[in-house]
């Protein structure tokens, strides 16, 4: 995980004792690893703020839910295009250069959603979520496999594991968060809409839209403070491990090493079921419960994504007797049942189904990532970005889900799709398990 090349470290950025002797931190960089921690907070709030924006730009644009399943589409395009230059960008400047380039992006991104707001069109808002998700794209890129250089190398795994579960836990306070702040409260039923004026339905419109604007204000403030931090902090410094001039393996070879292609093939598919789940989740609430509020929906979200930072919690804890690759399989099956319960069932059983998966999905993606990095060994820095990329899953999904759902008028056939999803990741684990019967080389 620390294999990348990076330029040379700013003097006084050497790390004494070399991250040896067991620390967990190397003395001398706690506050730089709580910094770059806290980044994964940030882009999983970006991205758990997406959920809210689904619905809501439902209500503020007028769209059907096979168009706002777009809102994905853009943002998760963004990390394709990006992840390679990232890592380009970490390799030749370094990781802090990397993330701060991605914490810019990111704040530019969320800045946009200002004008956006008044246009009240589409076009604006899908163009500020993919400069927002090419920062986050920056930032996975980099703080992924750069938390492994902050203490001893035999800890790496556990220090990637901690801070990912911050990651968990951005997820569950982005919900909440965004069903105070994004969500009106101000509910309207479709007969309600076609029994007001033209003037009145523009001026409920242009209220909806304005109410992402605060929220997205603050969150480019934040970024840049962190970004301050950033450039401040003592951070370590990786060495190079290729020599200068000779040349990097091309995708292709990357890509025939064990494990590196079907972990890309499975995250495309474990990131297009998450995000699908999470980005229709109030709509199902709503659709199996039509009772509940908006904003307890958002609730109920939140507290499905607390389970899920639990689950990486508990599952950091259980690989350590249960094999990594065998515990995927486990949860991946879990997935497939509770995705068919849901769409098989309805009321508070499809909710409590759904809720479920993302206690399942925990593990998923630092699992795959893992494996599919395991073996890449000095070419890790090159064929992580590869499996970032796989990320544009989150834009495949969940228009899918919304034209299924258009379709047959319910999202509980939907359900299928994130089932699908799920069994790919079973194959995969499947897999992983027969590659780690076989001897190296």
């Amino acid at each position: 995980m620390d294999s990348a090349i990076m330029a040379p470290a700013p003097p006084g950025d050497e790390p004494k004792g070399g991250g040896v002797s067991g620390r967990f931190i190397t003395q001398g960089y706690e506050l730089g690893f709580v910094v770059v921690t806290s980044l994964f907070m940030l882009w999983a709030i970006a991205n758990n703020f997406n959920d809210i924006l689904i619905r809501q730009l439902q209500k503020a644009l007028a769209l059907d839910r096979a168009q706002a399943g777009f809102i994905q589409f853009a943002f998760y395009l963004g990390y394709f295009f990006m992840a390679l230059p990232a890592g380009l960008v970490a390799r030749r400047f370094g990781y802090r250069v990397g993330i701060i380039v991605g914490l810019l992006l990111y704040a530019g991104g969320a800045l946009l959603f200002y004008p956006a707001s008044y246009m009240g069109r589409y076009g604006p808002f899908l163009l500020a979520l993919f400069v927002l998700a090419s920062g986050a794209a920056f930032l996975e890129t980099s703080a992924n496999p750069y938390i492994a250089s902050f203490g001893d190398p035999g800890r790496a795994s556990q220090r990637l594991n901690f801070a990912q579960a911050f990651n968990g836990l951005g997820a569950v306070i982005a919900p909440v968060l965004g069903g105070m702040f994004i969500f009106s409260g101000v509910e309207r039923s479709h007969a309600e809409l076609a029994l007001m004026s033209a003037g009145d339905l523009s001026a409920y419109r242009a209220f909806e839209a304005a109410m992402v604007r605060m929220p997205y204000l603050v969150l480019a403030g934040v970024v840049v403070l962190i970004a301050l931090a950033v450039a401040w902090v003592r951070l370590p410094s990786l060495s190079r491990t290729q020599a200068k001039g000779e040349a990097s393996p091309g995708v292709a070879w990357l890509l025939r090493q064990p494990g590196l292609l079907p972990a890309v093939i499975a995250q495309f598919f474990y990131v297009g079921a998450q995000v699908g789940i999470w980005s229709f989740f109030v709509d199902f609430v709503k659709e199996m419960q039509p009772a509940v509020s908006e904003r307890h929906a958002a609730y109920l979200l939140s507290f499905s994504l607390f389970l899920f930072m639990i689950g990486r919690f508990s599952g950091a804890a259980l690989m350590q007797k249960v094999e990594a690759s065998r515990l995927l399989l486990l949860y991946a099956g879990a997935g497939v049942l509770l995705c068919l319960g849901a769409g098989a069932t309805s009321g508070v059983a499809a909710v409590v189904a759904l809720s479920a998966t993302s206690f399942f999905m925990s593990i998923m993606f630092p699992t795959i990532f893992a494996l599919g990095i395991a073996r890449l060994g000095a070419f890790t820095a090159m064929g992580a970005p590869l499996i970032v990329m796989a990320i544009v899953g989150g834009a495949v999904f969940p228009p899918l889900m919304g034209l299924v759902s258009q379709l047959s008028g319910s999202l509980r056939l939907a359900m299928l799709v994130p089932a699908v999803c799920f069994a790919v990741v079973l194959l995969f684990a499947l897999a992983q398990q027969r590659i780690a019967q076989e001897p190296e080389g």
